[in-house]
């Protein structure tokens, strides 16, 4: 049997339904990532680690990591702002989040950095770093750490692991568990927050990589679209 449906029938439940999906907030689109994000506008909260005195670690060949952490942080910030997330960012250029005192600076950028999570309220927070282990050069790859008291961490690191795993085969030639960590930025709020370690600085041949604005673009996209995998 078939039925006839009129034109103008087809368009106006097209219209209702699309409606209805901006006002509930549960329409899908296609981001400019190539991931589908939900169009709630989640928040999510980007830290670029350290920045002013603190340039965090350096690299063999001058890599300093606030300043990489930084870029990669704008770039994901990009991406998810495309992909319908609401963005914050704690630092949005090379200064650190301390004032003009450099006595305890550390402690107030740390506070800092948690006020303005929890004034935010996200519903999640990536914190972008480098890491460096001069023991062991031979140590490269991009990792992701959670609160282990975290459950829904635990999930968020694991949704960004799988994605950043993809870089790990394809340079590192193997891929990494997302581990547990005590961090600072994992205790900001009870919501779900991760520390991206982008790779080791200690490692030439990640600084090489890191260096370079292809790579960078890589890290970015897939730390987005693993949070889009979160929240699927």
């Amino acid at each position: 049997m078939f039925i006839v449906v009129k034109k103008k029938s087809i368009i106006l439940v097209f219209c209702v339904v699309t409606l209805i999906l901006a006002l509930t907030g549960t329409g899908i689109a296609l981001t400019k990532t190539g991931a589908f994000a939900l169009q709630k506008k989640y928040a999510v909260v980007i830290d670029a680690g350290h920045g002013g005195a603190d340039g965090g670690v350096t690299g063999k060949n001058g890599t300093k990591e606030s300043d990489l952490n930084l870029i990669v942080a704008r770039l994901l910030e990009k991406k998810l702002s495309d992909g319908g997330f609401r963005t914050i960012m704690t630092r949005k250029d090379e200064n650190g989040l301390y004032g003009d005192s450099l006595d305890k600076f550390k402690a107030r950028d740390f506070a800092e950095r948690k006020r303005i999570i929890q004034e935010s309220a996200p519903d999640a927070v990536i914190s972008i770093h480098a890491n460096k282990f001069p023991q062991s050069p031979s140590r490269r790859g991009a990792q992701v750490f959670f609160n282990p008291a975290s459950e829904e961490g635990k999930k968020l690191a694991n949704s960004l692991q799988d994605r950043l795993n993809r870089l790990n085969e394809k340079y590192v030639g193997k891929t990494f568990m997302p581990l547990k960590g005590e961090y600072f930025m994992l205790n900001c709020t009870e919501k779900p927050s991760v520390i991206v370690e982008c790779g080791f600085l200690s490692n030439e041949e990640d600084e090489k990589l890191l260096q370079t604005p292809e790579y960078r673009e890589e890290l970015a996209e897939a730390i987005a679209l693993g949070l889009s995998d979160y929240y699927k």
